[in-house]
C-alpha cells in the first residue's frame, strides 16, 4: 500500500461537490426544437464517487440541496449510486435550488453541447460550519474539481479549508483540474489551482490544460514530473482523448508515480452513446485501483476501461460493475478472437 493513504477507515473516499439536474432531449434532438427533456442527476464529485462505489468501495459525498421535491430526487439518485448521504446538507431558505444543466447530444458535424442554469445553486452558500467535522476522521482519500472551485468565492473558500483540514488529518488528497471555461477564466483558475496544488497527492489533468490553462511547456513528461517536483503531487495522471467523431472516440492516459512512467495501448473506435461523464469515470476507476490494490498498473487498466464503457451508456454517472470492468480489461489486453456476446 502506498504509504501516504490510510488503510482503513469507515469511508475510502469522500468528495465534495455540486449534485445537479441534467434535462436531455432524447434522440439527438436539439434543445431549440425538443418538446421533451428526459430528467437525470450528476455532478463531477458525485460520478466519481459513485463509479468507485460500484467497483467495491465506500464512499460518500459532502453536499448540500434544496429540501424540496427537486432535492430529494438529487438524494435518491445519490442512493442509487451506492453513495452514502450521510453527510448532505438540506438548504431550507426561500432561496434553496438546485443546480440545472441542459446537454445536447451532437451528430457530425454538430458538436454536443451544454447549457448552465446554476447561478446561486443551494451548495453556492453552503459553510464550513455545517459540514459535521467528524467526517475529517471517517475517510482515506478525500476528492474534489475544479469546477467546484469555479463556481463562486465562497466556495473556493470551504474548498480550500476542507482541504487543509483533511489533509490536518492525514487524508489523501485528490484533484481533477476539470477546467470549464464557460465557468471561470484561465487566470482566475490558474491562479486558485496553484494556491491548491501544495496539498494535492494524487492530481488528475489533462495535457491540453496543462499548456493552456496552467501555461505548462515542454514535453508531457516533463510537465507531469514537474507537478511532483514543484509542488510535491505523489501521482498524476493525464488523459487522451482522440475524438474522431461525436460518436466515435479513442481514449488512454499516462500516469507517472514514483520516477516511472505506465501506459497501456488505448481504447480504439469507442462508440460513443453518451460522453458526459466519462472522465469522471476515469477518476473513479483510477483511486479505486490505488485504494483497493495501491497498484498504478491497476489505476491504469480501470481507469481506461471505465472511462471507454461510460462512453456508452447514458447518464453522467457510471453504471458498471467490477466484474464487467474486469471483463472489459480483459478482452482489451487479448490478443486472441473473443466472443460476440457474454452468454
Amino acid at each position: 500500500m502506498m504509504d501516504f493513504i490510510k488503510e482503513r477507515e469507515v469511508f475510502d473516499l469522500v468528495s465534495f461537490g455540486e449534485v445537479m439536474l441534467r434535462l436531455s432531449p432524447p434522440d439527438k434532438e436539439k434543445i431549440s426544437h425538443g418538446q421533451v427533456f428526459e430528467k437525470n442527476a450528476g455532478g463531477a464529485e458525485l460520478n466519481v464517487a459513485s463509479g468507485a462505489s460500484l467497483l467495491g468501495i465506500r464512499t460518500a459525498i459532502i453536499t448540500k440541496l434544496p429540501d424540496n421535491k427537486v432535492g430529494r430526487f438529487a438524494k435518491y439518485k445519490i442512493r442509487y449510486g451506492n453513495v452514502s448521504d450521510d453527510y448532505i446538507i438540506y438548504d431550507t431558505s426561500n432561496e434553496k435550488r438546485l443546480g440545472i444543466y441542459y446537454y445536447e447530444s451532437g451528430a457530425y458535424p454538430r458538436k454536443s453541447s451544454v447549457v448552465y442554469d446554476r447561478a446561486n445553486s443551494s451548495i453556492t452558500n453552503i459553510s464550513l460550519d455545517e459540514i459535521n467535522s467528524e467526517i475529517y476522521d471517517k475517510t482515506r482519500l478525500f476528492h474534489i474539481s475544479g469546477i467546484t472551485l469555479a463556481l463562486n468565492e465562497n466556495l473556493r473558500k470551504v474548498s480550500l479549508e476542507l482541504i487543509k483540514n483533511f489533509k490536518n488529518k492525514g487524508v489523501a488528497i485528490s484533484f481533477d483540474a476539470n477546467y470549464r471555461a464557460s465557468l471561470w477564466s484561465e487566470e482566475l483558475a490558474r491562479e486558485t489551482i496553484t494556491g491548491i496544488l501544495p496539498y494535492v497527492d494524487i492530481l488528475f489533468i489533462s495535457e491540453e490544460t496543462s499548456r493552456r490553462m496552467m501555461q505548462r511547456t515542454g514535453t508531457l513528461e516533463e510537465i507531469m514530473k514537474n507537478y511532483t517536483t514543484e509542488y510535491g503531487c505523489k501521482i498524476v495522471l493525464t488523459t487522451r482523448r482522440e475524438v474522431v467523431s461525436p460518436t466515435r472516440h479513442n481514449f488512454g492516459s499516462k500516469i507517472y508515480y514514483d520516477g516511472k512512467f505506465f501506459e497501456q495501448e488505448p481504447y480504439k473506435n469507442i462508440e460513443v452513446v453518451d460522453r458526459i461523464g466519462s472522465g469522471d469515470a476515469y477518476v473513479a476507476g483510477a483511486l479505486f485501483g490505488i485504494l483497493k490494490y495501491g497498484d498504478i498498473q491497476k489505476a491504469l487498466e480501470f481507469g481506461n476501461a471505465m472511462s471507454a464503457v461510460k462512453n456508452t451508456t447514458y447518464g453522467d454517472m457510471p453504471a458498471s460493475s467490477l466484474e464487467e470492468i474486469e471483463s472489459i480489461i480483459s478482452s482489451h489486453k487479448s490478443d486472441g478472437t473473443q466472443d460476440e456476446m457474454n452468454r
